[in-house]
């Protein structure tokens, strides 16, 4: 028996994105928890701004912080980089399996731009590079001295990117690049400023320099900008499985919406961490939620009910089937890159067709997922036959 590797390599970089991320969140959320949490010291030391006592897994902890940097360097410092940097490297990492050497099935859409593979590719780079550096330029610049506006720029910035973006590739793939995009200035704040900046502190101490508490401001931002991203970003990295987000006709409407949803909620937490009381973001952040969901159940609806035939025969859609899925989802396919059914999923009987009716209304017709890359330019007209067919009972 051939081992397929590919599903295996696909899974081992996906668990340790998973791994990885959840290792960073975790330490970001926490010590973004614990700065809103610090209070006056009872014993003050120099440069010391804050300590706060807790308890966890039953012991009691207390921690102090320096608004720059204790009079002498410890003996051993823990610092916080690896979880980031392995979160983008196995991002980055899952990318090129899935969209790069996928690029014909995933990454490409003809009906939107007739592109090769390294085209698409050094676009998809492109945009990744470009993102951050308009981010660190706009942090660098003046303007970045006001986090609002910076934050409201950002975010403009990358709505204008999702459009694009969903005009160049496949709607799952745009969605996945606009949180590479997003993951991208997270990680590089963590290695280009956050932690360079902490060296050079680090070094000023050795060297029995005061350090500049500039470097320790600069990166305090970039944390802060970092902890606003992260709720966005989850989301970008889930939403492939919610073809509702991404294939509806203002997918890139969604992005900003789901997006801003999540900048309410966590500065509702950060708030709330300073015992400053919202309620009035989270009914916000809800009923925002609420509205975009109407929304794009309102626009797809009427996309699909532009094109719906009165009347749909098996015959026809067997036809469909067999034109666009059968060559993957087959008791033995006949396309190069499926030496199995994907999923289990086999459509070469019409006793399946009927079974797997579900499946086909949520991947063909109320979303462009297949057929992947649409290489066998399945058209509107036929995925508004399939779903009529769905609709009527899905019977022969």
């Amino acid at each position: 028996m051939e081992l397929d590797i590919t599903p295996w390599l696909n899974l081992a970089i996906r668990w340790l994105h998973v791994i990885t991320g959840i290792a960073w969140i975790g330490s970001s959320f926490y010590f973004v928890w614990l700065d809103n949490h610090l209070e006056e010291p009872k014993e003050k030391k120099k440069g010391m701004s804050g300590e706060l006592w807790s308890v966890h897994g039953g012991g009691f902890y207390h921690k102090q912080k320096y608004a720059v940097a204790p009079e002498q360097m410890p003996e051993k410092l823990h610092w916080f980089k690896w979880e980031a940097y392995f979160t983008w490297m196995s991002g980055f990492a899952l990318l090129a399996v899935i969209y790069y050497l996928g690029a014909d099935l995933f990454l490409i859409d003809k009906s939107k731009m007739d592109l090769g593979q390294f085209e698409a590719i050094g676009i998809s780079l492109a945009f990744i590079v470009g993102g951050w550096v308009f981010y660190d330029g706009l942090c660098r610049s003046p303007i970045g001295q006001n986090n609002k506006l910076t934050g409201i720029i950002w975010f403009a910035t990358l709505v204008a990117a999702a459009y694009a973006l969903t005009q160049i590739f496949s709607d799952r793939a745009a969605f996945i690049h606009v949180g590479v995009i997003v993951g991208t200035a997270m990680a590089l704040n963590v290695f280009m400023v956050i932690i360079p900046n902490q060296k050079k502190v680090v070094a000023s101490l050795t060297a029995g320099e005061d350090p500049d508490p500039r470097l320790g401001q600069i990166g305090k931002q970039r944390s802060l900008h970092n902890n606003y991203m992260t709720l966005p970003v989850l989301f970008l990295m889930v939403s492939n499985h919610y073809p509702m987000t991404f294939s509806n006709p203002y997918n890139w409407v969604i992005v900003a919406g789901i997006g801003l949803v999540g900048v309410m909620v966590r500065h509702f937490f950060n708030l709330r961490h300073k015992g400053k009381s919202s309620p009035g973001l989270v009914f916000g952040a809800v009923g925002l939620f609420i509205l975009i969901a109407m929304f794009a159940a309102d626009t797809d609806k009427r996309a699909r009910k532009a094109i719906t035939p009165e009347a749909a025969a098996f015959t026809d859609v067997q036809a469909i089937i067999g034109k666009h899925c059968s060559s993957c989802h087959a008791a033995q396919p006949t396309h190069e890159l499926f030496p199995e059914a994907p999923g289990g999923v086999m459509l070469d009987r019409p006793e399946l067709i009927e079974q797997y009716a579900p499946r086909i209304l949520e991947q063909a017709v109320k979303s462009d997922i297949m057929p992947l890359g649409n290489e066998t330019g399945m058209t509107d007209e036929e995925r508004a036959l399939l779903g009529k067919w769905i609709e009527d009972g899905a019977k022969r």
